[in-house]
This record gives C-alpha cells, structure tokens and sequence, in this order.
C-alpha cells in the first residue's frame, strides 16, 4: 500500500532532499516524540510531596485524599505499578503493532491518547475527584497508550540508519529521555503553587501537540519519501533515489534488481513481520531484555522517587521544598544525558555492547552507596554524587534500550526478509518496564522503614544486571582473543554464542 510523504513535508518540500537530510528530519521528530513522552511521565513524580506531605514538617500543602492517609505513600506506589505495568504487557503488543502498522499513523495515536488520558489524571484535581480506582484507571490507560512509543520510535531510526556508529548516534539520540525527564520536572513544578492537577494538564496538552509534529512531518520509511529500503550496514546501504520515471537515480541496476526479488519496493513492502517467539529467539534478545529488567527497575526508581527523597532528606541541615527537589532531580538526568553518549561511543570503539553496559552497572554500584552515605552532607555534594549516579545508571539503560535493540532487530540471522525492529525492542524493552514496575512498587514499602533498605534493593538490581551480562561479556572476550579452531575458523560454538556478531562487512 502507497503512503507517500508525510503531509507537512509534501507541503513544505521545494526540491527533493537528500538521504541526509531526511536523516536529519528523522532524527529531530523522533527526539522530539519522546521528549514529549518521558516529559509526560514527570507529574506523577513532581506532585507525590504535595498529594503525601510528610506529616512531621511544616508545609503549605495539606495532601489530597487518597493519598493522603497513612497509606498514602504505599497507594502512590501502586499507582506507579498501574502504569508501569499496563506500559510493559502493552508494549509486547506494540512491538508487533509497530511492525504490521504505518508507524507514524501508530506513534500520532499513540502520543494523542497518551496526552488525553495523562490530562484526565490531572483533571480529578478540577473535579474533587478523591476516589483511588479514577487516578489507577487513568494510569493504566495511559500506560497502554505510552506502550506505542519506544517500540515505534526506534523502529524508525532502525529503517534509515545502518549499524556503523550506530552506539554513538543512539547514544546522543536517546538523550531525548533524560531531556524530557528534565523539561518535564520544570515544566510539571512551574505550575505546582497553581494547583497539583494543573502539572497534568500541562504536560498531556505537550504530548499531543507533539502527536500532531510526528502526523505532519515524520517520515517513518525511507520508500515513502523516494528512496529504496535495503537492509545491510551503512557501506552497503547505498540508498537509491527512484526518478520521477520510475529509473534509479543512484546505485547499480544490479542492487535495484535484487531490491524487487527481495520484495521491497517503494510502495512499502518490507516483508513479513516476525512474531514475539521468533523473535525471542534471535541470539541475545533474552539475556538483554532480563538484564534490562534489573537496570530499569534502578533508573525508574529513581525517575518516579528521586523528588519525594530529596524533600525527604536533610541536605547541609535543610529540608528542600517540592519545588526546588523537583528543580534538583533533574540534574540526575543531566549526568543521564552524559552517561548515554559515553556508553555509546565506548561499546561503538570497543565493538562490545555487553562489556560497556555490565561496566557501567557495576560501576553504578559505589555511586549509589555513596550518593546515599554523603549526599546529606552538602548541597554541593549531593549535586555531585547525583551526576555520577545519574551518568552511570542511565548509560547501560540507554544503551541497550537503543543500539542493542537496534541491532538484534536487524540481526544477521533474519537474513533481511523480515520486520522484527520494533518487536525486538518490545520484547526488550517490555521486559525491562516489568522492573520498572516493581522497583517503584518497592520503594514504596521499603521507603517507610528507611531509605537505607531502597539504596540496597538498587545496589542489588545493579548487581544482578550486570551479573546476567556475564556469558555475553566471555562470549566478546573471545572474540576479541581470536580464540579459533587451528584450522583458523571460529569454533561454531562459540559464534553461537554472541549475540551482537561482528555485523556483516
């Protein structure tokens, strides 16, 4: 079926644009796409100290029923599990959706509903709604609807860049996420002394408006703007133009040729999407999404909890307001922004994604426990052990939510006559949000008897992450040791093993 440009670039397009342009386009929707999601994700995090305020210190905020009782906190954290975990089934579902469906149509959808229903959550603030079950329907609504998102997005970028430098370009890419977790905080703790429900409606409003940015402008396939889908890396990804009478403009009518057998045409066939078992079945997809489980389950832990610890907390011998906690928190998604990009171009240099992610887990280790037994003794302290923990959690988290999902799911096994990017990243991902469920469901409970009992539970997330790295890190070692048969041919093995093989030449 013939989908053609995107109707803001039909309207906006002079001339034809070249492959680097479109690149460019692709680049700067996408981030802004998940800028908007992640930013949407914020209030709840934001307004937890004015919902619960701690009873032992003075506030100007007097809590809001449900919430807050003496079961306030533990009730934020099953609203935190309603979403996350409607987010992470939802994204099984989305990956195969994203695969089998026009990804911009699917990513507009996804962004409008997510806005909508983000928006309702903060209008029960407006309405003197104060009944549990409207705020955890709202949450699991939205969670389905935030499900379409990362799938979606990666998908994209996966159709119009190779491998090659693929750990940097996604590494500074998925600074989107640490941007929206910043630009969110701002936004949702601007509005806060204008009432709670106001950091709902704020950020749902920005979502939507960045649903209609990706309708107008997103071109999710190279086809649909006039050039031909070849799978392979970047040398070999020679995308030809098709002239307006139907002749290449570049690359060789040989290639052209094998581009029809393949099936691809310009019109968007792209063959077969693969199912959720297949899938799992390309080598890697596990030991990732499970190590991706643990690393999630630290970060968003930090992503939904960090504000309501810094109000919690005595820094240099003053509590902080909700405000300036939220304000502060965002500095955690700054050094986020800096762990991506290292992680990205370390696992690019290195050729060796599981050694960069597991480094970095195991590293995040004395950060955390260090952020927890010094951050207290100063605001300049607190900042700087917070980067450090910030950088060193969201690097492997990034990572492989990025350019690891990206190259299982143009793997070498698929054999380029399938479509599995935005189910692998489902799988992968999804997996990775069922932790991220839990750690907030945990820190919820664990919270209320020390925040020494949290810090341990994401030592030991940190640590089983990278621990489950473990086979993959032997199988990279190997193959950067030349262990080989004498013959000099790799030990089939061996090369089973390795989930990330060297991508093809």
């Amino acid at each position: 079926m013939s989908r053609g440009p995107p109707p803001g670039i039909k309207l906006f397009r002079g001339k034809e644009w070249s492959l680097q342009t479109y690149r460019y386009i692709v680049l700067l929707i996408t981030f802004i796409a998940y800028v908007c999601y992640h930013a949407s994700r914020k209030p709840t995090g934001i307004v937890k100290s004015v919902l619960c305020p701690d009873a032992n210190k003075r506030t100007k905020y007097s809590g809001w029923a449900p919430f807050n009782g003496p079961n306030g906190v533990s009730k934020l954290g099953e609203i935190d599990l309603a979403f996350l975990a409607c987010y992470s089934l939802g994204m099984y579902v989305a990956g195969h959706l994203g695969d089998s469906l026009d990804l911009r149509l699917f990513l507009t959808m996804g962004m409008i509903g997510s806005g909508i229903f983000v928006g309702v959550f903060g209008m029960g603030y407006f309405m003197n709604v104060h009944e549990f079950w409207f705020y955890l329907v709202m949450q699991m609504i939205a969670g389905l609807f935030q499900a379409t998102g990362w799938p979606s997005v990666v998908a994209v970028i996966g159709n119009w860049f190779g491998k090659r430098k693929r750990g940097l370009i996604m590494g500074v890419w998925n600074a989107h996420t640490s941007v929206g977790n910043i630009s969110g905080s701002l936004l949702a703790a601007s509005v806060l002394d204008y009432g709670w429900g106001w950091s709902f409606v704020l950020l749902g409003l920005l979502i939507m408006f960045g649903g209609v940015v990706v309708f107008l402008f997103l071109p999710a396939y190279p086809e649909d703007v006039g050039f031909c889908y070849i799978h392979g890396d970047e040398e070999e990804q020679r995308v030809k133009t098709v002239g307006a009478g139907g002749g290449v403009v570049e690359g060789e009518r040989e290639r052209e040729n094998q581009r029809s057998v393949d099936g691809r045409d310009g019109s968007g066939g792209r063959g077969r999407s693969i199912g959720l078992y297949e899938a799992c079945m390309i080598p890697g997809v596990i030991t990732f999404a499970m190590c991706l489980f643990f690393a999630k389950l630290v970060a968003y832990t930090f992503l939904y909890w960090l504000p309501f610890y810094l109000t919690q907390t005595e820094i240099g011998g003053k509590y902080m307001s909700v405000k300036s906690a939220g304000n502060l928190s965002t500095l955690f998604d700054v050094g986020g922004i800096f762990g991506g990009i290292l992680a990205g171009y370390m696992s690019d240099k290195l050729s060796a994604r599981a050694i960069t992610a597991a480094s970095f887990m195991y590293l995040a280790i004395p950060a955390m426990l260090l952020y927890r037994t010094y951050g207290s003794v100063s605001m300049h302290a607190n900042i700087g052990f917070m980067m450090v923990t910030g950088l060193l959690v969201n690097g492997p988290y990034s990572l492989i939510t990025t350019a690891v999902s990206a190259d299982l799911g143009t793997h070498k096994s698929l054999k380029g006559d399938s479509r599995a990017l935005a189910t692998v990243t489902a799988i992968i991902d999804g997996t990775g949000s069922v932790g991220a469920a839990i750690g907030p469901l945990l820190t919820g409970f664990l919270s209320t008897r020390g925040w020494d009992e949290v810090f341990m539970m994401l030592v030991l997330g940190a640590f089983v992450s990278g621990l489950l790295l473990s086979p993959l890190i032997l199988a990279e070692i190997r193959e950067k040791t030349g262990k080989t048969r004498p013959n000099g041919q790799q030990n089939p093995r061996d090369a089973a093993s390795q989930p990330l093989l060297q991508e093809e030449r």
